[in-house]
């Protein structure tokens, strides 16, 4: 984010999505001092086509999204290979090596290769800054968007960084009319291509002498190459293994540095160490034949494909490169058995009560849905005791994939899918269900944010990333206006109404053979304690009446909020954790609950 604001960016959009989400967050901070544009886009595609548009105008602009939001944008970013830019654009691709909050985890390299755009990984977070900066102009020079690749050790790393001077040259937004450049027609894309290629060319002899990009004298014939952060890693290993071999570091792994690698063929061995896929070794290989070269190349057959690197793995596969010996750190020496930490729902979340009125719904209706479910805070109602997740793909697949399941199923298809991940990809799916008629029930779950990354701003919430006023878009309003008929809006701590709701949901999309929508709402939790102690008010907890309950355990086993525990034979409220929602009450066969008195 510095980086940018220093190369005097106009613009920035983004969809939240971790390791990605602070980008905006830090520059939604100062986007009013140093007039900077930002805003949370309603995808990552959209977000990528307005900065194009920025940059059609000849201003600079940055795009952030996490690694599988670049899947959404791939459709423009395809032809943004073939198109170029006028004003610099960087496009940061945020990857998350290990999968830590992701559905998987690609290596986002690879759509460089695939749109010829040129891909960057910086190796430490001062560099993360300087590569910033220096990427626009770049781009501007070789009329090119630029990727920024970052893995999730970089993306939240924490250092010291040396700041510069901010740009501040103002420049006029003219829009470069250009139909020929603009307009991807057929003749036009195949001129395009060939210019592409030619660029591409043109970056394998320039990059060669990219600052960022450098030789380390060493010794020995053993090369080693590092890509992006782990540079990192490598450079600690060689300290465990008290050695000192020749490096290549590697900044810009596409297109590769044609005078970089050229020089690293005169070495005998060559070991490539980078996190995930073998993008720069295969380049290396393919460049090693075309050249003839005899040099023996190491990387994915010594350091693990799958995961996150750290440093005992790179110093493992280097002590065998290298032929020295290396003895692991034994993890947990002190012989601590750490606690479980299963990931839950908060206390006071509208996706519990939600997911026990569902479950409730399906019981009275007698019959077992298949559970169709989406990306979000939600996606934990695959644990028990709800276990309301038969499959989790992607952005909005609960609709699509749950209509291909409906189609077939005797069984009713349930969808949940949560308010910003509905405006993301969930209304083209709405859509399909109307026109092609498909009797799925969907539960949007509204809590007025994106919350699982941070409570970001969404179309509904009415308000942008630097708080001001925007207009709020419901729901219901959508889904109405895709032609649903059967549309309900419920507080979704009213568990009996949402029960009922759902009821009759199911009851409605079999006999009509037509999509049903039912909104749970409820504000998020977390923003709503946060909130209330803004503004000076007390959080009332729950307590159990011990004279009145029963031990059935419905609250602490089938509603399973954190806050109820069983202790000492009986059950209780961990007021300090309590959110004062109310809803254990509701559900509460013996009425043994209330709110504290006094």
């Amino acid at each position: 984010a510095r980086g940018a604001v220093e190369a005097g960016i106009s613009a920035a959009a983004a969809y939240p999505g971790t390791p990605s989400t602070e980008i905006l967050e830090a520059l939604a901070e100062v986007a009013e001092e140093y007039r900077v544009y930002v805003e949370w886009s309603t995808n990552e595609k959209v977000a990528l086509e307005v900065g194009i548009g920025v940059s059609m105008m000849g201003l600079r602009a940055l795009v952030a999204m996490k690694h599988v939001g670049l899947n959404v944008a791939s459709d423009p970013l395809m032809s943004l290979g073939y198109t170029g830019v006028v004003g610099g654009l960087v496009v940061v691709s945020a990857d998350d090596p290990n999968a830590h909050s992701s559905q998987n985890e690609q290596d986002n390299r690879y759509y460089g290769l695939h749109s010829y755009i040129p891909v960057f990984e910086p190796s430490g977070v001062q560099e993360a800054k300087d590569m910033t900066r220096e990427l626009f102009q770049l781009s501007e020079e070789h009329r090119t968007a630029v990727i920024l690749r970052t893995t999730t050790r970089l993306s939240h790393s924490r250092g010291e960084v040396m700041f510069g001077a901010v740009e501040r040259v103002h420049r006029e937004p003219v829009f470069h009319r250009d139909p020929e450049r603009w307009a991807l027609l057929p003749p036009y894309s195949l001129r395009k291509h060939r210019e592409v290629l030619e660029r591409i060319r043109t970056l394998e002899e320039k990059l060669g002498e990219w600052p960022f990009n450098r030789f380390v004298e060493g010794d020995g014939d053993t090369l080693i190459v590092s890509a992006g952060f782990a540079h990192a890693y490598v450079r600690e290993a060689l300290d465990w293994l008290k050695v000192n071999p020749p490096l290549l570091k590697l900044a810009s792994t596409y297109p590769l540095p044609r005078a970089l690698a050229k020089r690293a063929l005169e070495f005998r061995k060559i070991v490539v160490v980078e996190e995930l896929e073998p993008f720069v070794e295969d380049q290396l290989r393919a460049f090693a034949q075309r050249e003839g070269s005899s040099a023996e190349i190491h990387g994915k057959d010594l350091f693990p494909r799958v995961g996150e690197l750290n440093t005992a793995l790179v110093a493992s596969g280097l002590s065998k490169a290298l032929g020295v010996s290396f003895d692991p750190p034994r993890g947990n020496a002190a012989g601590v058995e750490l606690p479980p930490r299963p990931p839950t729902l908060c206390p006071g979340c509208g996706h519990r009560s939600t997911y026990y009125a569902v479950k409730l719904a399906a019981a009275r209706a007698r019959v077992k849905p298949v559970w169709a479910n989406d990306i979000g805070c939600y996606t934990l109602g695959f644990f028990p005791p709800f276990r309301m997740a038969d499959f989790t793909w992607s952005m909005g697949s609960a609709l699509g994939i749950g209509m291909g399941i409906a189609r077939f199923s005797k069984d009713p298809v349930v969808a949940f899918i949560g308010d910003s991940t509905f405006y993301h990809a969930g209304i083209p799916g709405l859509i399909n269900a109307v026109y092609n008629q498909y009797p799925i029930v969907v539960v949007v779950m509204d809590n007025g944010v994106t919350a699982m990354t941070g409570h970001q701003p969404h179309p509904g919430s009415g308000y942008g990333p630097t708080g001001e006023k925007r207009p709020a878009i419901p729901v219901e309003n959508l889904a109405r206006a895709c032609g649903v008929e059967f549309v309900e809006v419920v507080p979704a701590y009213e568990v009996a109404r949402l029960r009922d709701a759902v009821e009759r949901a199911i009851k409605y999309a079999r006999e009509k053979n037509a999509p049903a929508v039912v909104v749970a709402r409820q504000f998020c939790a977390l923003e709503e304690l946060r909130m209330k102690r803004m503004r000076g008010e007390a959080v009332v907890p729950y307590v159990i009446d011990q004279a009145k309950c029963v031990k059935c355990g419905i609250c602490v086993d089938q509603f399973s909020c954190p806050a109820i525990v069983r202790e000492n034979g009986s059950i209780k409220i961990l007021t300090e954790l309590c959110a004062g929602c109310g809803v254990c009450a509701s559900i509460c066969p013996a009425k043994a609950i209330g709110p504290l008195s006094g």
